[in-house]
């Protein structure tokens, strides 16, 4: 098979030139994805968000009669605010046998290489298509990939599986958490700092509600040490990240925000977790209205995914696994829209890509350049089964 007529490495370094921090535009990254794809014969499909300042991507090499096998990434990074990084972050630098920059390892990497590769399949007749989805927002809770979906959905042919590149160091992962974020607006009743028990601090309920969380986070752990489960944090987890509010020191504050999340194994309701702490927080807020009738704790889900556990014996899973030459599965810690393909669009999906999430987020983010050729040849050895092979033929 003729090798692409611009590599990875190449693409990658131009993808991590766009500084597509979440709340930036992407547009930029998916107008030079798009051009250079059209420079290969391939039409995409760009859905745009409301102001058109970012937008999700979709194409197909080969038939569009059939389903075929979809590679799926996101094109948004986290921020450098506050990192000390020693390289420059939107520059691609290549170092003993590392390039570095934000969004190689998480996960321009991949999407890189799942660009060679639509380029590659583009020169071959295809008896089976190649799908690729580029998505944006899923740094802030899988958000951008929603339109995405609804066209997957509502599409006559849907992919027969999905691969989500997120960095996995190339192992097949089967499993991870789903989440839910939510958003407390904590009201007590301002005063003078001076008269303090004559009015409600918002932040003393913020942190009462804190406690309840804490509370009920050590008995879900101590459930979980109890059943002897000896997997890495098998159980539910419920972090507070952000408490947030803006008076001065000598006022008492009337408001409070607090942001929690709850990051839950399959086959667990959150919504069960989550009336548990709100029939708490009604009994702290009784007995606030004892002082201030206009106390109050009100709370928002700001957006949530589902966790992903597709079962070993899928095809999608054997398939994978003969493509990196492995034998066994993991899981990993972080989530992905992974569950999302597979429970809003029934697309059996697997996580799989280069790099590890240990350089994920961090300042001077770098990926091995042997990931990048693994990667490179499991895509290669995917087009050339999707060329020569109909789906009836994926080992199950």
């Amino acid at each position: 098979m003729k090798q692409p007529s611009i590599t990875s490495l190449e693409i990658l370094s131009k993808l991590i030139a766009f500084d597509t921090t979440s709340r930036e535009p992407n547009k930029q990254l998916i107008h030079y994805v798009e051009t250079l794809l059209g420079e290969h014969g391939i039409q995409t499909t760009i859905i745009p968000n409301e102001d058109g300042s970012k937008a999700n991507l979709y194409c197909t090499v080969g038939p569009t009669d059939r389903p075929g096998v979809m590679l799926s990434g996101h094109t948004d990074v986290v921020p450098v605010d506050g990192q000390a990084w020693t390289r420059p972050a939107f520059e691609m630098t290549e170092s003993d046998n590392r390039v570095y920059g934000r969004g190689t390892t998480d996960m321009k990497g991949f999407v890189a290489c799942s660009l060679a590769a639509m380029i590659n399949a583009s020169r071959s007749t295809l008896a089976t298509p190649m799908h690729l989805g580029l998505s944006y927002d899923e740094e802030i809770g899988c958000v951008g990939v929603q339109s995405l979906l609804e066209m997957l959905r509502l599409a006559p042919v849907k992919p027969a599986m999905c691969i989500v590149g997120e960095p996995t160091s190339m192992r097949v992962a089967t499993r991870h958490k789903g989440k839910m974020s939510i958003l407390v607006r904590c009201i007590g009743r301002e005063g003078h700092s001076a008269l303090a028990p004559n009015a409600l601090n918002a932040i003393h309920l913020a942190c009462d509600l804190v406690q309840v969380i804490r509370d009920a986070q050590l008995a879900i752990q101590q459930a979980s040490q109890d059943a002897g489960d000896p997997s890495e944090i098998p159980y539910t987890t419920i972090h507070v990240g952000r408490i947030v509010t803006d008076q001065a020191l000598n006022i008492v504050p009337n408001l409070c925000t607090v942001n929690f999340e709850i990051r839950y194994p399959a086959d667990t309701h959150p919504e069960e977790l989550l009336d548990s702490i709100k029939q708490s927080a009604s009994n702290i807020v009784a007995a606030a209205r004892e002082i201030a009738p206009e106390a109050d704790m009100q709370f928002s889900i700001l957006n949530a995914y589902p966790s992903l556990h597709t079962p070993d014996e899928s095809p999608v899973v054997q398939f994978v696994k003969t493509l990196v030459g492995a034998n066994t599965t993991t899981y990993v810690a972080f989530g992905t829209e992974g569950g999302l393909f597979s429970e809003k669009v029934g697309i059996p999906t697997v996580v799989c890509g280069p790099g590890s999430m240990d350089q994920g987020h961090k300042p001077d983010e770098y990926i091995e350049l042997e990931q990048l050729d693994q990667c490179d040849t499991m895509l290669n050895k995917l087009v050339e089964f999707l060329a020569e092979s109909t789906l009836d033929q994926i080992p199950s």
